[in-house]
């Protein structure tokens, strides 16, 4: 398990750092900064990410309560 996320930590860092070689901001994001959207781009992406993190999480007690079963069960045996 630790393998695996330190996986996900480097290539999260990998795919992060060609974008601290920019120094100039996009155009696009200066519009939206400028009419106030960025706040609506950023919500945005904080509810999709708080959605998938429920998500996740709430499969993960399906998993466990199903796993818990399955070992009662072949204890019976």
């Amino acid at each position: 398990m630790n393998k695996i996320k330190l996986v996900a930590l480097l290539s999260l860092l990998t795919a992060l750092a060609p974008l601290q070689a920019q120094t100039a901001a996009p155009a696009m994001a200066d519009q939206f900064r400028a009419d106030g959207k960025i706040y609506v781009v950023i919500t945005v992406l904080a509810l999709i990410f708080l959605a998938l993190v429920v998500f996740l999480t709430i499969i993960e007690r399906r998993v466990a309560k199903i796993e818990k079963h399955l070992h009662q069960g072949s204890d019976k045996k």
